[in-house]
């Protein structure tokens, strides 16, 4: 086991050096950041001095070891808009996204896995079906629009939550709907194909010969075995989930890092956008390196 987490740690390690170059690359590659800072209006020297004063006349590998350097320490400046260092307004805005992630992934896990249960115990009829079309209408289904159709059913005419915002738990009841029924269909079908698989072993038929009750079967036998890949599975999710949370948390105005990123990519606040995707990025990976290690930890085939 020690073995495989160091193998996975450092492929994590591995991971996140390649994101940080990354997203450093893109923005500082995308055009001349000192030009756009100082404004269409700007003359040369203007320009020339805001290139001194951010370090961008340096070289670009000096530009990305400075920039490393300082976000190892977590300081990521200060940013071009916002009167506000930027660790500050990351700092803020990360508990409403991890908020809106979590109960999200809660939705999607308490609805998929018994969903696709109940497929995978009704296979090849009306329910199974049933839960087929719903998993592939969610997958089609923009989260844009679903989050906007929500808004037009619940907020607008029954009046039952509000619109936009995130003072009480009320505001994040649609948002996590939205963003949870985007996950949902990838955790059903994994859920259903695993609990397929593990209702055709010879334990499981064993374990119907002795006369066992269906739901001890199912539960005890069935579900922990085949629940395992769904681990890893909502680890991913809840990442993705992170980062699409960017649209959601417009359409429903929610105070989060998608929100904060919307804005300053649209202001050109490049520090923060830096900060964002790196910390989402670290996020992701701290994510699927725990449930590499705890699958691993659960089955002991996947270390070798």
């Amino acid at each position: 086991m020690l073995g495989f987490a160091v193998r996975r740690i450092l492929v994590a390690a591995g991971v996140a050096l390649t994101v940080s170059v990354a997203s450093f690359l893109l923005l500082h590659l995308s055009g001349d950041l000192a030009t756009t800072i100082a404004g269409p209006e700007a003359t040369g020297e203007q320009i020339a001095a805001i290139r001194a004063q951010h370090g961008l006349d340096q070289p670009l590998v000096v530009q990305f070891g400075t920039w490393a350097w300082h976000a190892l320490h977590l300081d990521f400046g200060r940013s071009f808009y916002f009167p506000e260092q930027v660790t500050d307004l990351v700092a803020a805005r990360l508990p409403v996204t991890l908020t809106l992630g979590i109960i999200a992934l809660a939705v999607a896990l308490l609805v998929a896995i018994p969903l696709g249960v109940v497929a995978a115990f009704h296979r090849d009829t009306w329910i199974d079906r049933t839960a087929l079309a719903v998993s592939v209408l969610g997958q089609a289904m923009p989260s844009f629009w679903f989050g906007l159709t929500l808004i037009l059913i619940f907020s607008v005419n029954l009046r039952w939550l509000p619109v936009s915002g995130n003072a009480t738990w009320k505001h994040f009841v649609l948002p996590a709907v939205a963003l949870g029924y985007y996950a949902m269909p990838a955790v059903m079908r994994l859920t259903r194909n695993g609990m397929l698989e593990v209702l055709s072993s010879d334990y499981v038929r064993t374990a119907r010969a002795k006369g066992l009750p269906p739901r001890k079967i199912l539960i005890r036998h069935a579900l922990r075995n085949a629940v395992i890949p769904v681990i890893a599975l909502a680890a991913v999710q809840f990442g993705f989930m992170l980062g699409g949370s960017i649209v959601i948390e417009a359409v429903f105005s929610l105070q989060g890092l998608g929100q904060l990123a919307w804005e300053s990519i649209a202001r050109n606040d490049f520090p923060v956008v830096q900060a964002i995707v790196l910390v989402l990025a670290m996020i992701y990976i701290g994510l699927t390196l725990a449930a590499d290690l705890l699958n691993a930890l659960l089955d002991p085939r996947l270390r070798s």
